[in-house]
């Protein structure tokens, strides 16, 4: 068992964290990023990244957070192969512990353990995943172009990608497995008004049709009369939200109703002073790679003038 010590600790090394580690490395505070079950985070398992700026041609995911790592590694961040699990944030040094009993103290701490999209569990849901079937209408729409294409879900993320799909395609179908939507009255009056959206209701997915080429369609079920059919598609989006990954946090730092950690607006900083919290833990709205690094950019400067004050306060006495 080995104790880190840290001016900087980050857990999460997606977007969010690394970009954090770059500002907070180039600021002196040597951070220790601790990388947790997916390093790199949700841009691993996204192949064509074409709406990150700085590059005309579409990047790889996973190649992107390899640059990025190696942009904070160069820079002077210390990488820590671990997941934690468990925190302490009512004294300081903040304090977490990785899963091998490694302790992790921190004088500031970064937050960017992200959020996973939800997804349905049913057959030929990950065997099709970027090659027809996406969790992000924003990330994947535009290869759709012209494309016939499906949206799965009733809420508010399932009316926001159906309509911005429309953007792309004249044929977009939304499936809901009841009989009325749970969006806001606004999303629904637009959904309904735009002549390239069609809804199927009460229409569950029991399977996504497909092979070595990509998605042909969905197999649904009607949830009133149990009968089959088969809806013919390019792109399907299942978008029934997304889970932000809060469990380390619960009763020590404040979250919303959905589990998303609550910051001063505008910011990154939570009601700890000196705790931060970036990218898709704190972002239910937005949730892009660009906005998660911006955010992390913001919690390292935030952190920075946090120290800083601190010791002018410490000098002063």
């Amino acid at each position: 068992m080995t104790t880190h010590t840290t001016r900087m600790l980050i857990i999460g090394s997606g977007p969010a964290g690394l970009s954090a580690a770059i500002y907070g490395a180039r600021a002196g505070l040597k951070p220790i990023v601790v990388q947790g079950l997916q390093p790199g985070g949700q841009l691993t398992i996204t192949t064509d990244v074409e709406n990150y700026p700085g590059f005309r041609d579409v990047v790889q995911g996973p190649w992107l957070m390899e640059e990025m790592q190696a942009q904070a590694e160069h820079v002077g961040t210390r990488m820590m192969w671990d997941t934690i699990t468990s925190v302490d944030l009512k004294s300081w040094p903040f304090r977490a512990i990785g899963d091998g009993g490694d302790i992790y103290e921190g004088e500031t701490l970064v937050i960017a353990t992200g959020a996973q999209a939800k997804w349905l569990g049913v057959p030929g849901e990950q065997e099709l995943s970027g090659k027809g079937v996406s969790a992000c209408a924003t990330c994947d729409g535009f290869f759709y172009r012209g494309k016939k294409v499906v949206v799965i879900g009733g809420g508010n993320t399932a009316v926001e990608e159906a309509l911005y799909m429309t953007n792309h395609s004249d044929d977009v179908t939304l499936i809901h497995r009841r009989d009325s939507l749970r969006c806001e009255k606004i999303l629904e009056d637009r959904l309904m008004a735009n002549p390239k959206i069609k809804v199927l209701w009460n229409k569950a997915v029991d399977h996504f049709v497909g092979g070595d080429t990509g998605l042909t369609g969905v197999s649904l079920r009607d949830t009133v009369s149990g009968e089959a059919s088969v809806e013919p598609t390019q792109g399907a989006f299942v978008a029934i939200g997304h889970a932000p990954s809060t469990e380390l946090f619960k009763d020590q730092l404040e979250a919303d109703a959905t589990g998303y950690l609550i910051v001063e607006p505008g910011t990154p900083k939570t009601a700890i002073p000196g705790v931060f919290a970036c990218g898709d833990v704190m972002d239910h709205v937005y949730r892009q790679a660009v906005t998660a690094a911006g955010t992390g950019c913001m919690a390292a400067l935030d952190a920075e003038r946090f120290l800083a004050a601190r010791e002018h306060r410490q000098a002063r006495d």
